[in-house]
């Protein structure tokens, strides 16, 4: 990774939004051979030297499936990661509010070392940015501000596309191909005229970290309620003294009630979030800042066009109910760059329409259909009659008696299978 380069403007890929997804994007773009840009509007360089410290958590964090992990290993990142913090979590234990019915998954019963990992998002950038840091072949140009973007395609969707980026400083920067991973809001995808579909949850996360009596026994426990879902996801930061006794918590709630937790005092939402989990940990004994966003989903209509391609939150947005998000993002950067780097490999224009399609056929229906499973839940456990309620439990305990089905959905999850 190379400080910024003013005389520098040609490159093989560009990619615009420099975190996880970006990050690993142009990292796997690199080591694979090409020259690459990483742009971002922020410095992010300095994560490379982030230390977390003992009981002190990042509020954000992801569920690092098996499959993420692979990703995160073959491009020599997963080490530092371990180096500096990951907590495997074996088990979910996942239960309806009304009480008559749960699920247990255990990374026992399909023979795995664990579930995933719980990893601060802190922790994936730095590590990261310490393999980047490494890689020359990186031009990290940050902090800019893109202001506009011009392509300009073959008449044939096996032609070459020129891609030319203007920053505001007034820089011109230009390649075959131009990677947006800027996140939900990209300015990428809107300058290219990328459509979507979106739609309001009408529920807010918030997001903190606490330390509880008892131990967590490295599983992730989620309680759907009428009104929202929690979870608590097992942190772990080495030190013998509380082992085990951290967790990062998301809880999503309509936004009314959202402001109402918020405006608590930390005894008052401890309390609360003591009570809403049904006392399984004990008491809350130590709360971190809260933290609160709302919940939208969102999706290309098409994740890629000439010259372009959309990664990550740039592409698609869901609901945090499972950690989906950055690993379907990390699986985004995985397929894109293997596509790429053949295309290079039988010398074919990287940002062509037919090259990049390849990308979008293999990623479009898995993120999908991981959508409308997300979707799906969110509807089974809104506010429901009676009836439909038992009707639910049913099937929830259904579901945990039926070990082929069950442990089917635990590999599908966990990125080793597809449904």
């Amino acid at each position: 990774m190379s400080r910024q380069e003013h005389t520098k403007s040609e490159y093989d890929a560009i990619v615009v939004g420099g975190g996880l997804v970006g990050a690993s994007t142009a990292l796997a773009l690199a080591q694979g051979g090409l020259r690459v840009a990483l742009l971002d509007a922020q410095d992010l360089r300095s994560q490379a030297a982030h230390t977390p410290a003992a009981g002190k958590f990042d509020p954000r964090v992801s569920a690092i499936t098996p499959a993420s992990r692979r990703f995160l290993e073959s491009l020599g990142v997963w080490a530092g990661v371990q180096q500096r913090r990951a907590s495997a979590y074996t088990d979910m234990h996942v239960w309806e509010a009304d009480g008559t019915a749960s699920i247990h998954f255990s990374a026992y019963d399909i023979h795995a070392p664990e579930l995933g990992h719980i990893v601060e998002n802190g922790v994936l950038l730095s590590a990261l940015y310490a393999v980047l840091a490494q890689t020359p072949a990186v031009d990290v140009l940050a902090p800019v501000s893109l202001q506009s973007l011009q392509t300009f395609p073959g008449p044939r969707s096996t032609d070459a596309c020129r891609v030319t980026l203007t920053l505001e400083d007034g820089r011109e920067l230009h390649s075959g191909v131009l990677i947006a991973s800027d996140g939900a809001r990209s300015k990428v995808r809107e300058l290219a005229g990328f459509k979507t579909r979106e739609w309001d949850y009408e529920h807010h996360a918030i997001v903190t970290t606490v330390r509880t009596a008892l131990p967590h026994q490295a599983t992730a426990i989620q309680r759907f309620m009428d009104a929202g879902v929690l979870a608590f996801l097992p942190l772990d930061d080495g030190e013998p003294e509380h082992a085990g006794h951290f967790s990062s918590i998301v809880w999503s709630v309509l936004p009314e009630q959202a402001e109402r937790l918020l405006g608590l005092d930390d005894a008052a939402f401890a309390r609360e979030l003591e009570q809403a989990i049904e006392g399984r940990l004990g008491p809350v004994e130590e709360l971190d800042k809260r933290f609160s966003f709302p919940l939208r989903q969102r999706h290309a209509t098409d994740y890629v066009q000439a010259g372009i391609a959309l990664v990550g939150d740039a592409a698609h947005t869901i609901h945090p109910l499972a950690g989906q998000g950055v690993n379907l993002g990390f699986l985004d950067a995985d397929a894109l760059a293997r596509v790429i780097l053949l295309a290079r490999q039988r010398h074919l224009p990287l940002g062509s329409p037919h090259v990049l399609r390849r990308y979008q056929r293999q990623r479009i229906g898995h993120n999908l259909g991981m959508m409308w499973v997300m979707e799906g839940f969110r509807q089974l456990y809104a506010d429901r009659p009676l009836p439909l309620r038992l009707l639910r439990n049913a099937g929830m305990s259904a579901l945990d008696s039926l070990p082929l089905l069950k442990n089917r959905l635990m590999r599908a999850a966990m990125g080793v299978e597809v449904l």
